[in-house]
């Protein structure tokens, strides 16, 4: 009996322990949050709001009304398109974001939906959602909404950063079949071995440490600690902050933290993963992707060399000296995307003659 209540006191401390350790890497891992990146905000100042459409919203299924904007084709003299795209914007951000590549579309005749993911832009509270899905969710219930306006259009979904690694996680998935086509501008990869640039090149490697230039940075503790419960089915802590990002201070458009679900959801999968390269094999609608040759963010190349392993037939377009939000506030990048459009089809390598981007082999 003694032998008993000694291994069962044992038992006890050592389960002590481990719950205490848990609590503190929950409590006590968190990071400080990164220093305003500028080429990531700042290109955003210079844009005319001036027109920008007004808030619309429609109803998510659980009964939440979600904030979205409307662009309408123009040059159509009924209003009627035969292209409808919808617009995700990236990481912190909102419909806001997409305005010049909105514009640039309705002018050539397609219909453009930007809605505010949930926990961005007008919808309160930022950075976070109720479950890991319910963005997914939330992308079904507003095309299922929208569709009937418009049944004859082609539709195309277009992803920037980490709303690129949501649209492509999208595509994979089990829903992605609700669009017709997918165009993925520059978008975030969460392995970190993706993100990362060469060393000594002075770029930064988004979640790969806390130093100047990085656009986010993570609470490792808490997030191994949240990690570690998740496993045993325990969900209570998933609402808490795990991601911190690289923006302004005082900018209420903007979301400066993510919770444990919210990361998980919008992008291409858990940061530490290499989750996006299943999605990339699922991927079964035609989808291109377009990045930066100067992205600040992650490494064109290895980008583009993802996608050539796991899914060959997707093309990868590389425009040089671009950044990374170039990809939807440059003229350049903007012009080819609306020809993306025109054409109906991918065609890169009839744009690369341009000289404006370069096909990676």
């Amino acid at each position: 009996m003694r032998l008993v209540r000694a291994l069962s006191a044992g038992v006890a401390i050592v389960a002590a322990v481990v719950l205490f350790g848990l609590a503190g890497l929950i409590a006590f891992g968190t990071a400080k949050a990164p220093a305003p990146m500028q080429s990531i905000t700042e290109p955003f100042s210079r844009i005319d709001y001036s027109d920008l459409p007004p808030l619309k919203w429609y109803t998510a299924r659980d009964g939440r009304a979600l904030a979205f904007r409307e662009y309408q084709p123009i040059g159509s003299a009924t209003g009627e398109a035969s292209q409808v795209a919808v617009l995700i914007h990236g990481s912190s951000g909102s419909s806001l974001d997409m305005h010049p590549l909105a514009e640039t579309l309705a002018e050539a005749g397609v219909r453009v939906y930007v809605p505010d993911m949930r926990g961005h832009g007008a919808n309160q509270p930022h950075g976070d959602i109720g479950y890991v899905g319910q963005l997914d969710d939330d992308l079904v219930d507003f095309v299922r909404q929208i569709r009937p306006m418009h049944p004859k259009a082609l539709w195309t979904v277009v992803g920037f950063s980490s709303g690129g690694g949501f649209v492509l996680r999208f595509d994979g998935g089990t829903d992605g079949g609700i669009f017709d086509r997918y165009l993925l501008l520059s978008p975030y990869m969460t392995s970190q071995a993706l993100v990362a640039r060469a060393a000594g090149s002075g770029k930064s490697a988004g979640y790969a440490g806390q130093r100047a230039g990085v656009w986010s940075v993570p609470y490792v503790g808490r997030i191994i600690g949240i990690s570690i419960l998740d496993g045993f089915h325990v969900h209570w802590c998933d609402g808490l902050t795990v991601l911190a990002f690289a923006t302004p201070p005082g900018v209420k458009e903007l979301t400066p933290k993510y919770s444990m679900r919210m990361m998980e959801n919008f992008g291409s999968g858990r940061p530490w993963t290499n989750d996006y390269l299943q999605y990339i094999r699922n991927i079964h609608r035609p989808t291109a992707v377009m990045i930066g040759g100067s992205d600040e963010l992650m490494d064109a190349d290895q980008v583009a060399a993802a996608f050539r392993s796991q899914k060959a037939s997707v093309p990868v377009m590389i425009v040089p000296g671009l950044g990374h939000i170039d990809m939807i506030t440059n003229p350049a990048s903007l012009r080819i995307v609306r020809e993306w459009f025109v054409q109906l089809s991918v065609k890169w390598r009839s744009l690369a003659g341009n000289n404006l981007v370069r096909t990676p082999r």
